[in-house]
C-alpha cells in the first residue's frame, strides 16, 4: 500500500448472491436448493433455524428466490451497468443446483456450466474480475433429502466434484474464489447455511459443529484442488465478521465479548491456520460434542490454508454478561450500544468498528483480507421518475471508506479490494424482503413479487463510480 492511498490494483466493486439475486430457480435444468425453499413471512425465521422443516414448495407461501430479481435473464444489461460504474471486481455465487441439479450426479448440467461462463465473460468483457463464491448458502435439496444435509460427511464428496467442475471448466475464467459464504452462521442459521433440519430430542450444537468441520474441510479440499488446477487460483474463507465490545469494564463483559469473538472466529481460525485452536477442542469436551476428526483431516487442514481472508461488515456487535436490551443484526441479534445510532431494521451503525474488525482480523491471522460484504439496508422511496436520492446510503459508506482507508494507510492492513453488498437492489437474507434495499441501481419490484424488474440508477450511482475513478480518493 502506499503512504497516500489504496494500492493502484485495488479491487472496487459489489456483490450479490445466487439465491437473492440471479432467479431462474428451474429453468435450464437448475435442481430445486434449500434456499429457495425459504419464505417470507412468519416461517421464515423458524425454517432458517432448521427448526421447521420445509422441504418442498407449499400452498400459502411466497418464495422470493424463485425470481430474485432475474439476472438470469437479465445479467447483461446488469454487468453493463457495473461496467459503467467502474467496476474492478464483482461478487458473485454459483448456485450448486444449477451445475449439478440433486447434487449427487457423475455428470454435471451443461446448460448451467454455459450460464455461468457466459456471465464471466461478460464481466471480462468490461475488465470485470469475477469473484466467485462457491456456495453462498446453496445446497441441493436432494442432497438434504437423501443425506441430512451438512451434517452427512458423503457432503464432502460431492462438493469436492463441483470445485473440481468449476474449477477446470472456469480456469482462465476465473482467479478468485470463496469457499463457503460466512461459515460462521451455521451456528445460527443451519438450514439457510448447511441444510440441516433439527430432529426432535438430539444434540443441536453436536450436529451445527459436526456440519460445521464436514465444510471445514470440504472448503480446504476446494482450495488443494484449485491451486493444483490453477496455481494462479487464490482461495479465500469469509465470515460474518463484527467485533463483540464488552459493553462495561466489568471483568464479566469483558469475558463475555471475548468468548463470543471467539465464537466468530473459531472456523476461520482452522481455514487460515490450519488446526482447531485449543479453546473450541477444549469447550467440545465440556459440552460432550465429539466431532469425527480423522488423521487425513487433520493434514488437509494443515496443508491447504486460505490465501486471503474475506469478510462481511455491517455492524459491531456488543456483549454484556447481564441481560440487556437487544438490537437486530446480521441474523442475530446482539446488546444495544447506547453510543451508536441504528439503521431502520435496527442495525448498529459503526464505521470505527469496521476498522477495529479489520485490525483484529489482520493481527490474528497475517494473511491480506478483503471486504466482500458492506453496505446500509433502507426504505429507499423512487420519484416519479424511478429515482432514488440516497444520501443516507452515500454517507455510510462513505464512512466506512474512510475507516477502512485509515486501516490500510495508518495501521498497515494489507487489502485486496472492497464490495459493497447488494450493488443491484436484491432480496434481503434475513428477512426475504424487497423493501430493505442495497444497491446504487434500484430495481421495480415490491415485497409481494409485484414490478417490472426495471433498472434505475440512484444518486449513489455516480457517487460510486467517482469513488472508484479516483481509487478512493474523492469521496465527496
Amino acid at each position: 500500500m502506499s503512504e497516500k492511498g489504496f494500492k493502484k490494483d485495488f479491487l472496487w466493486g459489489g456483490a450479490t448472491a445466487a439465491n437473492q439475486y440471479e432467479g431462474g430457480y428451474n429453468e435450464g435444468g437448475r435442481g430445486a436448493a434449500n434456499v429457495d425453499l425459504i419464505p417470507l413471512g412468519k416461517d421464515r425465521g423458524d425454517i432458517i433455524k432448521g427448526k421447521k422443516e420445509m422441504l418442498d414448495f407449499e400452498e400459502g407461501y411466497y418464495y422470493p428466490a424463485k425470481e430474485g430479481v432475474d439476472f438470469y435473464h437479465r445479467y447483461k444489461e446488469d454487468i453493463a451497468l457495473l461496467g459503467e460504474m467502474g467496476f474492478k471486481v464483482f461478487r458473485l455465487s454459483i448456485g450448486w443446483s444449477r451445475i449439478f441439479p440433486k447434487g449427487d450426479e457423475e455428470s454435471p448440467n451443461e446448460a448451467g456450466l454455459a450460464f455461468y461462463e457466459n456471465v464471466f465473460r461478460e464481466c471480462r468483457k468490461y475488465g470485470i474480475e469475477p469473484l466467485i463464491t462457491i456456495t453462498h448458502f446453496d445446497c441441493p435439496i436432494h442432497l438434504i433429502k437423501e443425506y441430512g444435509g451438512w451434517r452427512n460427511r458423503k457432503l464432502i464428496k460431492f462438493y469436492k466434484k463441483l470445485c473440481e467442475t468449476i474449477f477446470t471448466r472456469y480456469k482462465g475464467l476465473v482467479k478468485y474464489w470463496i469457499t463457503f459464504n460466512e461459515i460462521n452462521m451455521i451456528l445460527h442459521a443451519p438450514f439457510m447455511g448447511a441444510g440441516i433440519v433439527f430432529k426432535e430430542g438430539e444434540n443441536e450444537e453436536q450436529v451445527k459443529y459436526e456440519a460445521a468441520h464436514n465444510e471445514l474441510v470440504a472448503s480446504a479440499w476446494a482450495t488443494k484442488i484449485a491451486h493444483e488446477i490453477d496455481p494462479e487460483n487464490k482461495v479465500g474463507c469469509m465470515l460474518a465478521a463484527g467485533e463483540y465490545y464488552p459493553l462495561t469494564a466489568k471483568p464479566e463483559d469483558v469475558f463475555k465479548s471475548m468468548k463470543q469473538n471467539r465464537e466468530n472466529y473459531c472456523f476461520i481460525d482452522v481455514q487460515a491456520r490450519g488446526y482447531y485452536p485449543s479453546y473450541l477442542l477444549k469447550e467440545f469436551k465440556q459440552k460432550g460434542i465429539e466431532i469425527n476428526i480423522t488423521e487425513e483431516d487433520k493434514k488437509i487442514l494443515k496443508d491447504n490454508t486460505v490465501d486471503f481472508i474475506s469478510f462481511s461488515y455491517y455492524s459491531s456487535r456488543c456483549s454484556s454478561a447481564d441481560p440487556k436490551e437487544k438490537t437486530e443484526g446480521n441474523i442475530f441479534t446482539t446488546v444495544k450500544n447506547p453510543y451508536l445510532k441504528v439503521s431502520e431494521w435496527g442495525w448498529q451503525i459503526d464505521p470505527l468498528g469496521f476498522r477495529i474488525t479489520m485490525n483484529n482480523l489482520y493481527d490474528r491471522y497475517q494473511k491480506p483480507l478483503f471486504v466482500v460484504e458492506n453496505g446500509l439496508g433502507a426504505i429507499d422511496v423512487p420519484d416519479e421518475n424511478g429515482y432514488v436520492q440516497d444520501d443516507y446510503r452515500i454517507d455510510y459508506l462513505r464512512a466506512h471508506i474512510k475507516a477502512m482507508k485509515d486501516a490500510v494507510i495508518l495501521d498497515g492492513v494489507e487489502l485486496l479490494g472492497y464490495t459493497t453488498w447488494g450493488c443491484i437492489d436484491l432480496v434481503s437474507a434475513g428477512t426475504g424482503e424487497m423493501k430493505k434495499r442495497y444497491g446504487f441501481v434500484h430495481v421495480d419490484k415490491d415485497n409481494d413479487g409485484n414490478g417490472t424488474l426495471k433498472r434505475n440508477k440512484k444518486k449513489s450511482f455516480n457517487w460510486y463510480k467517482k469513488v472508484i475513478a479516483s481509487n478512493g480518493e474523492n469521496l465527496d
